[in-house]
């Protein structure tokens, strides 16, 4: 970020006010008002903090009219097809690609700490059975800080760097752990020889009374969510980690209030509602009708999965789960699902009407997680834990980044005070 001689002036009260601007590497320059309350006394207001922002940062970036995803300049696309999850984790933690020695030592430190302390177990036990995972990984992470306590000195650079590595680790063994809770079946430990994405599919699919061997094409597949789920610069569930984190709080609980934000179906459940509408069409011969419904502005239904609030162009990371989506659909069939095949026949559908194009509204990256989802044999239940699982190392290099920054300060949003102006208490036998 560079201050540029350019300035915007104010006029308030008689009284003018130079703010000065910054431009980015990329995207729009930026109005400083850090000033403007001591020297004016007034607050901006921006509910949602949709045109403001709230740090800077060298991570990630997105120009929703392209249809652009870079992390630390790199396409999403180029990565989630050329690269995999662990060589993106390093890439957003230490900023660059690594080197092949680089990478294989960073990935022997996630495998080494894969495993949950056994007590851990125990506390899993105290949830009811039917609890939603969603809700026993909130309570697990957070609890991690009781587990891992020699890690949670955030002024020591090393407890932060294991802290990372911990987290990374073991989210992919507690959201399995929290499916298999779940469901009522025994824990399966991790297993060192297999990859990140396997050994999460292992964990989650594998039973001690037989042997389960991980299909290549569905391990990629998972690979792939991962990626395209790992940051997406400061959304709702990443602001709040760096505004947890802005009051010194340990890595393990600000990771936890991000889980809970992504928790809200307006964000992290985004691919368990396109499955539900899925299910709400029911069959290949009622997509007319909802295809109708959704084209009428007075009818309240809306097209899942289709569209971005942020993309107004296509989603990048949509391109590429596609071919996932295909890949694992081929391998697996919708014959015997009527759900893919309502998924199947409604992106065709959406493809090929002129309405739908006019509108940009394609299919997004949660319409296809949430078909290869279905596909692998995954409950709706599921789907967000395996979102935050995805996005742990873009709230940890948020945080990384947010520690390390000079200029960080506890988080203290303003507000636009509409209520009662001060008045006496009065007794309750006057009132």
């Amino acid at each position: 970020m560079t201050e540029t001689q350019k300035t915007a002036k104010l006029s308030l009260n008689g009284q003018d006010y130079e703010l000065p601007i910054f431009s980015p590497t990329a995207g729009p320059d930026v109005l400083d008002i850090r000033k403007l309350y001591a020297q004016a006394g007034v607050f901006t207001y921006d509910p949602g903090f949709t045109s403001t922002a709230s740090c800077d940062s060298t991570i990630t970036f997105i120009d929703g009219g392209k249809g652009e995803l870079l992390h630390r300049g790199y396409p999403i696309d180029q990565l989630a097809s050329q690269s995999h999850y662990l060589e993106v984790c390093y890439l957003l933690l230490y900023g660059e690609l690594p080197t092949a020695t680089q990478l294989e030592d960073f990935e022997a430190r996630v495998t080494r700490h894969t495993m949950v302390h056994e007590q851990m177990h125990n506390f899993f036990r105290g949830f009811r059975r039917d609890a939603h995972p969603m809700a026993t990984l909130v309570g697990v992470v957070g609890a991690m800080s009781a587990f891992y306590h020699d890690s949670t000195d955030i002024a020591d650079p090393w407890q932060r760097e294991v802290a990372s590595i911990r987290l990374i680790a073991k989210l992919p063994t507690i959201a399995a752990m929290a499916y298999k809770y779940s469901i009522g079946q025994p824990f399966v430990y991790p297993k060192n020889d297999l990859d990140y994405a396997a050994n999460f599919l292992h964990m989650c699919f594998s039973v001690p009374a037989e042997d389960y061997n991980v299909n290549p094409i569905l391990s990629r597949a998972m690979d792939r969510i991962f990626t395209l789920h790992a940051d997406h610069e400061q959304n709702a569930s990443t602001s709040t980690v760096r505004l947890a984190s802005s009051s010194g709080a340990n890595p393990f609980a600000c990771i936890a209030a991000g889980i809970a934000c992504l928790w809200g179906p307006a964000h992290g459940g985004a691919n368990q509602a396109c499955l539900e509408m899925l299910k709400e069409i029911g069959s290949v011969d009622r997509i007319p009708e909802f295809i109708a419904r959704a084209k009428d502005k007075d009818d309240p239904f809306r097209l899942m999965g289709f569209g971005h609030r942020v993309y107004k162009n296509t989603d990048p990371r949509a391109t590429v789960l596609k071919q996932s989506a295909d890949e694992v659909l081929e391998l697996l069939g919708v014959e015997d699902n009527p759900l893919l095949q309502v998924a199947k026949e409604l992106e065709q559908t959406a493809l090929n009407d002129p309405y739908f194009k006019e509108k940009k509204l394609f299919p997004n990256v949660d319409f296809y997680s949430g078909i290869i989802l279905e596909a692998m044999g995954f409950p709706t239940s599921m789907f967000t834990p395996i979102f935050a699982l995805s996005r742990t190392v873009g709230w940890i290099s948020q945080w990384k980044e947010m520690i390390a920054d000079p200029q960080n300060k506890i988080g203290r949003p303003r507000q636009l005070y509409l209520g009662q102006t001060a008045r006496n208490y009065v007794d309750i036998e006057n009132r």
